[in-house]
């Protein structure tokens, strides 16, 4: 893993082409329902409990590091837009889209408050995260 020395946020390659951001995790969350914020800390807490991840903040979202970023977390007006990706389309009624990305699926789930972000979304999350060990 390289981690970048000007925004500190961790990559799989050295050197890898990426944006650096002045911006903080808080800086996104400015503004947002308090809602998004407790929701945000029930991820936090549960997904650290997968393994060895690092998190960062981008331009507009909250990048969730395992090998390779693994969970883009945005926050938006009134819901976090959770996405990852996997090697096929799983099935949930939690998604909001699913689409092809290459050789790969990308998953949507939107999450209004803590009490969304229930069992069934942890797992579904966990397995982004075992996708990006691969």
């Amino acid at each position: 893993m390289w981690t970048c020395p000007k925004c500190e946020r961790r990559f799989k390659h050295d050197n890898q082409s990426h944006y650096c951001t002045t911006k903080s995790i808080d800086d996104l969350f400015e503004g947002k329902p308090e809602d998004l914020i407790l929701a945000f800390d029930k991820i936090l807490v549960d997904v650290f409990e997968f393994g060895d991840i690092s998190i960062g903040a981008s331009v507009n979202t909250v990048i969730f590091t395992n090998k390779k970023a693994f969970l883009i977390l945005r926050p938006m007006s009134k819901v976090l837009d959770l996405k990852f990706y996997y090697h096929e389309p799983l099935k949930s009624a939690k998604f909001h889209k699913v689409g092809e990305y290459g050789k790969k699926f990308y998953h949507h789930i939107r999450v209004k408050d803590e009490f969304e972000v229930d069992d069934e979304v942890i797992q579904l999350l966990k397995k982004g995260y075992n996708h990006g060990l691969k």
